[in-house]
C-alpha cells in the first residue's frame, strides 16, 4: 500500500469512502457492530489479518509481531466473547511499534486502560474473558471480518462512525472520490454559513418536487 494513499486516506472519512465505493459497486463497510473503543480516533493502514481459534489469542500475537509501522491489525475470533483478543499490554506494544490500530470482530477488554493510553481499538464486543495461547488459526491470509471481506494490504479506515475496507488495487482511486466529495461538502457547508438551505443544496428539493404530492396547510387533526 503506498504511503501517501494512506496519509490521504486519514484525512477522509469512513462515510465518504463508504459512498465512494458505493457509488463503484464495491462493498466493504463493516456492520454497525463495529464500534471504536477510543472515542474521537481515525486511522487508516494497509491490512494485517490474523484469524484466531476460539477462545485463542495465539494467531494475534504472532501477526501482531510481523506487522509493521503503519499497518492496521485486523482481528477476527468466533464465538465473539470466548476470549479476549487485545488488551492493555499488547497495546502497549502496539503503540511502541508503531501500528495505525487494531479492528477485532471479538472482544476486547483493558477497556479503561486502552482510553487511557489512547489505543486506536474498534471491536465488535467488550468481554473480559481469559483468551489461551495454543490454538491453530491463519495470519496474513485472506478472512471475512465483521462480513467485509479482507486481504492483507487492503486499505483499513476507521472512525467514530465504523471501519470500512477497500481493496488494494482500487484504494487510490476510492480515497480521491472521497476526498473529492469532502471539498463538495466543505463548500456546501460554506453555503449553509451564509443562508442556503441543505433542502436545496442537497437535492431534496428537486425530487421533491418531481413527486405527485398534495400539501395541505393545516393541522391533521383539523375539521374538514
Amino acid at each position: 500500500m503506498d504511503a501517501a494513499v494512506c496519509a490521504q486516506a486519514r484525512e477522509v472519512s469512513v462515510s465518504d469512502l463508504h459512498e465512494a465505493e458505493h457509488a463503484a459497486g464495491r462493498r466493504g463497510l463493516m456492520s454497525s457492530r463495529m464500534r471504536p473503543v477510543v472515542p474521537g480516533m481515525r486511522i487508516a493502514g494497509p491490512a494485517v489479518t490474523a484469524y484466531c481459534a476460539p477462545g485463542d489469542n495465539l494467531m494475534m500475537h504472532r501477526a501482531l509481531y510481523l506487522a509493521q509501522p503503519g499497518d492496521v491489525l485486523v482481528v477476527v475470533c468466533e464465538p465473539a466473547v470466548s476470549g479476549a483478543q487485545w488488551g492493555d499490554m499488547a497495546a502497549r506494544y502496539a503503540l511502541k511499534k508503531g501500528l495505525a490500530g487494531i479492528v477485532v470482530q471479538g472482544s476486547v477488554r483493558d477497556t479503561d486502560m486502552l482510553r487511557e493510553l489512547g489505543s486506536p481499538t474498534w471491536a465488535t464486543h467488550i468481554c473480559p474473558s481469559h483468551p489461551d495461547k495454543s490454538g491453530h488459526g491463519r495470519v496474513n491470509a485472506p478472512l471475512v471480518c465483521d462480513g467485509a471481506p479482507v486481504s492483507p494490504g487492503d486499505l483499513i479506515v476507521a472512525d467514530g462512525d465504523g471501519v470500512i475496507c477497500v481493496p488494494r488495487e482500487h484504494a487510490a482511486q476510492s480515497v480521491e472520490r472521497a476526498l473529492a466529495r469532502m471539498r463538495k461538502e466543505d463548500a456546501a457547508a460554506i453555503e449553509v454559513a451564509n443562508g442556503a438551505a441543505v433542502w436545496d443544496l442537497s437535492g431534496a428539493a428537486a425530487s421533491y418536487a418531481q413527486m405527485d404530492i398534495v400539501e395541505i396547510d393545516a393541522a391533521f387533526d383539523d375539521p374538514r
